[in-house]
């Protein structure tokens, strides 16, 4: 994951070095025990824990869930299954080298696979490389191109047809996230109760089905260099399921922050996206159905819903924030981050647009 920044291991998140290197020599990973380890943490991310091994003059990335976290929402089995299933169908994945349940060798459960080298398209990347205007069509051209490549692999085919249930859903999913909201909340929200009951009356009854990847967006991927023509990976697939290929389209939606938006709202959700000559969120819904061949009705709903999903991640982040289970202090202002996209969820609503 070249271009992606790292430092060195938070406070309280360490690793045992000793447990992972026998783990790695039983899985032919290294050939010493005693080998040299280096271990970073990489920046990105808010969810799972993701740290860099260099050992024996190879380099690997290894995923292990956040402390304090709910087993269920951080599966490291079902996330390791889903790469290495789908790899010979989509093969924009990183090669998976090893899963661990046992928590004997570090504390938890988690898995070991390749660092793959190219571009990881974040924010400050994007500001450090001062992209020109021009080439921010080709990226979200090649972007959208691998979603639609997703969504078309034939999982059953491919061995996922057990990773979810893709009827109902739609209903599911804002039954569940409106849960997962209150059980989070720390601050009084008037607009996240509306919004939660404006997705339950408007829900759509009829779509597709497909892999949906559930967090996608530019820095989740890894284009292959700068000319931005090519997507060699697509990381952090924690979320993917079975479902509503819209829903993934809304859930980007609600990242795409865009270079006219409010300074609150660039500030609140920070996305390569804000830049002079990325297409808009209608240009993205448009080529997403020139690409796919689908139609994309009930806009303004995928749109909210992906904007309230955003929320509700930021929220629970910030809970365990608050409740002192991680001290990142990245965390310490996601309550304000949750509460903003609740809001421009609402004004979507009421100006039945999304831009």
């Amino acid at each position: 994951m070249a271009e992606q920044s790292n430092q060195k291991v938070r406070k309280g998140e360490a690793l045992d070095e000793s447990g992972l290197k026998r783990f790695m020599a039983d899985q032919g990973l290294i050939q010493q025990v005693n080998s040299e380890l280096q271990v970073e943490q990489f920046t990105h991310g808010y969810s799972n824990l993701t740290y860099l091994l260099r050992i024996e003059d190879k380099e690997y990335v290894l995923r292990r869930p956040p402390y304090g976290a709910i087993k269920r929402g951080h599966d490291m089995g079902r996330e390791f299954k889903v790469q290495k299933t789908i790899k010979s169908a989509f093969p924009k994945v990183p090669i998976m080298y090893a899963y661990s349940e046992d928590t004997a060798s570090i504390g938890s459960s988690f898995y070991i696979m390749e660092k793959v080298n190219g571009i990881i398209l974040s924010y400050q990347e994007a500001k450090r490389r001062k992209i020109p205007a021009s080439d921010y069509r080709t990226i979200a051209d090649s972007w959208l191109d691998t979603m639609v490549e997703l969504h078309q692999v034939d999982y059953k085919a491919t061995g996922l047809g057990d990773l979810g249930k893709p009827e109902g859903y739609v209903s599911r999913q804002v039954t569940n996230w409106g849960k997962q909201y209150l059980k989070a909340a720390t601050d009084e929200v008037p607009a996240a109760e509306k919004v939660m009951r404006w997705m339950e009356e408007q829900q759509p009854t009829n779509y597709r089905y497909s892999l949906i990847h559930n967090d996608y967006k530019y820095d989740n991927i890894v284009f292959k260099d700068d000319r931005w023509k090519e997507v060699i990976a697509v990381l952090d697939w924690e979320m993917a399921t079975l479902g509503d290929p819209l829903m993934d389209l809304g859930t980007s939606l609600g990242y795409w922050t865009m270079h006219g938006d409010h300074d609150f709202v660039k500030q609140g959700i920070p996305s390569p996206t804000i830049f002079e000559g990325n297409p808009s969120r209608t240009e993205i819904v448009g080529l997403y159905a020139q690409k796919s061949g689908n139609p994309v009705n009930h806009v303004i709903f995928y749109y909210v819903y992906g904007l309230f999903k955003i929320a509700v991640i930021a929220q629970q982040i910030y809970y365990r924030y608050k409740h002192g289970y991680t001290t990142d202090p990245r965390f310490a202002n996601l309550n304000k981050a949750a509460e903003l996209c609740c809001n421009i969820a609402l004004r979507a609503i009421q100006t039945k647009k999304i831009d």
